[in-house]
């Protein structure tokens, strides 16, 4: 008896030693004990998607509506309320079937919530996850939803969660560059929390013609800068596991290439390829497909890429250029480097920049284009430092990457 309750203590002491930090944090959505007397007797409308769970895996409009708070309208992002539309699919409003709440899309033509939208509304609670690059757009839902928000004299609560790639790199975006996968001028890993980046946007009055929005945050609980963290839910359909976030700030260029990133497959954001270029070194292929919760209408659809899988590498800690470069080099060995930038507008938008385009067709290495950005992004990290709500792991957190 005594050897076997020795043995169920070091059996929980084990469990107990192997969980990872993120598994004991609270995110805002979890921390009630804060939201609910912000929200009691007042109308709420909620900026959610898939991923607005609490640890228990309950979404917060029915945590919310299971704990009295009145909830009138759902405003969904890009890819939708529950997260299945592909990027840059137009998104409907509708009804959600569970509560009989209507759905204002925020995406399309109508990216801003109007003041008919929000008649009648006293506060708006915007609570979705993140991945920490400045294309992925729901950052530019945040600025919308803030700049309607202080337009229209209503309170935003931002429910904040970890950042899942906490890096500082990467060139900041130039005003000629802003659009909707890069409305600020932050790097393309931009080393903040939703909750962060919002207090940033206020404090450096990004929202324009003097506004202000009223703003409270409900940070996250047990976690600081540098830590990681696994998502529960996947953030957009072709972000699915830990690999493929780590991955995107460096692949994500390539949509501006005739590369294909592995839209269309099980695997997207974990594997480069193309039916374009003879690869006689290359083992490795794969064929985008529609498939449903992924992409419906991938590059290079029912066609076989050649490429590389990078589902099992380590990867970058930070934003890598060494990718586009290296395939660049390809296309140019076989003569086809005016087939590779084939949407070269659309590669700068991503960059934020066309400064990175233009030296890797000077043949520059990726040290010589980091060079470019190194003073903006030092000043972008003292600007950052302001509006931090956890502590700063600046070994991990902030990277002024392969420069000195």
């Amino acid at each position: 008896m005594k050897y076997k309750l020795l043995f169920i203590n070091l059996f929980f002491f084990l469990c107990l030693s192997c969980t990872p930090a993120w598994a004991q944090l609270r995110c805002g959505a979890d921390r009630t004990e804060l939201t609910l007397p912000l929200l009691r007797d007042k109308q709420i409308a909620l900026i959610v998607n898939q991923t607005s769970i609490t640890t228990n895996g309950i979404h917060l409009l029915d945590t919310l509506l299971q704990s009295g708070i009145h909830v009138t309208k759902i405003f969904a992002p890009e890819h939708g309320f529950r997260g299945t539309a592909d990027a840059g699919e137009v998104i409907k409003n509708g009804t959600d079937l569970k509560t009989g709440l209507p759905i204002v899309s925020l995406y399309g033509k109508n990216k801003k919530p109007q003041p008919e939208q929000l008649k009648g509304i006293d506060a708006v609670v915007f609570d979705i996850q993140d991945v920490g690059a400045r294309f992925y757009t729901y950052i530019s839902t945040l600025y919308y939803v803030m700049q309607a928000c202080a337009e229209n004299d209503k309170e935003l609560v931002v429910l904040d969660r970890p950042n899942p790639c906490d890096y500082v790199d990467g060139p900041v975006l130039k005003p000629a560059y802003k659009s909707f996968v890069g409305m600020l001028p932050i790097p393309v890993l931009h080393g903040c929390t939703m909750g962060e980046m919002a207090q940033m946007i206020n404090g450096e009055k990004w929202l324009g013609n003097g506004l202000h929005c009223n703003l409270t945050i409900v940070p996250v609980e047990g976690w600081q800068h540098g830590e990681a963290y696994s998502l529960p839910v996947k953030p957009s359909p072709n972000l699915p596991n830990d690999q493929a976030i780590a991955l995107y700030p460096s692949l994500c260029p390539f949509e501006g290439t005739s590369v294909s990133v592995g839209r269309g497959t099980l695997h997207p954001f974990q594997v480069l390829g193309t039916p374009l270029l003879s690869l006689s070194d290359s083992c490795f292929r794969f064929m985008p497909r529609a498939l449903e919760g992924f992409d419906k209408n991938p590059l290079h659809k029912d066609q076989y890429c050649y490429g590389d899988n990078l589902q099992h590498i380590a990867p970058p800690q930070g934003l890598s250029l060494q990718y586009v470069i290296n395939w660049y080099q390809k296309y140019k060995q076989q003569h086809k480097e005016n087939e590779f930038f084939t949407r070269p507008r659309w590669f700068d938008l991503l960059m934020g920049t066309d400064l990175v385009r233009k030296g890797i067709i000077q043949g520059k290495s990726e040290n010589e284009i980091r060079i470019a950005w190194q003073q903006e992004l030092k000043e972008y990290c003292r600007k950052r430092a302001l509006y931090l709500l956890y502590t700063d792991n600046e070994h991990t957190s902030v990277t002024l990457m392969g420069v000195n």
